[in-house]
């Protein structure tokens, strides 16, 4: 499991949490709808590492990260983990407006001892935090999540969504009503799908 990419170079203590976030997601999805009953047998790759691979991109100078519409903690309770061991000063807030799914987001943060806040809120009715960072994965279409962006960040912050293979097709929708600065990587576990590093969201005044 740890000679990919994104997990070459953690401890043995961050590769046991992330085996026992996999185990808790896996155990709840049988009573919530955390991840599709199709990907279990394939978890570790396409949730696990799939979310990993985003902790290189959280600049060392970050101080808050925000993670919507968390669902079962991909990728925020992921990089929670991780942050732990590399940067244990990051402030992590989960934003989930199923309530299921938020005691899932905290009970996972108590067992592993994860130090992240949990909003049972609408992404749209958070308005008193901003953050460094936002992070969001299978939540919406670009321009939707660029709208958040713009809600959420500090104004020199970056967003890094996860994309699949329709990111084009967002990227050029988006630029009707948003301007951006954009990065595109390649992910590790879709040859098909990008992380888009996005910076300065402004919002076109046709």
């Amino acid at each position: 499991m740890a000679d990919n990419l994104a997990l070459s170079d953690v401890s043995r203590e961050t590769m046991t949490q992330l085996q026992l976030y996999q185990d808790l997601l896996v155990k709840w999805t049988s009573r919530i709808n955390l991840i599709a009953p199709s990907t279990i047998e394939s978890s570790w790759e396409r949730h696990v590492i799939d979310s990993a691979q985003i902790f290189k991109y959280v600049p060392l100078a970050a101080s808050h990260l925000i993670d919507i519409g968390s669902g079962g903690g991909l990728p925020g309770l992921v990089i929670a983990i991780l942050a732990k061991e590399r940067m244990p000063g990051l402030a992590i807030t989960l934003i989930e407006s199923d309530q299921r799914k938020a005691v899932f987001l905290r009970t996972v943060a108590r067992e592993l001892d994860l130090a992240v806040s949990v909003k049972a809120e609408r992404i749209e009715a958070v308005t008193d935090i901003r953050a460094d960072v936002l992070t969001a994965r299978a939540l919406a279409p670009l321009a939707n999540l660029l709208s958040y962006g713009k809600q959420l960040l500090n104004d020199d912050g970056l967003a890094l969504f996860q994309k699949g293979r329709s990111f084009q097709q967002e990227i050029h929708q988006a630029r009707t009503s948003w301007s951006f600065d954009l990065q595109e990587f390649p992910s590790e576990t879709d040859d098909e799908a990008r992380i888009l590093q996005i910076k300065d969201i402004r919002r076109v005044i046709n």
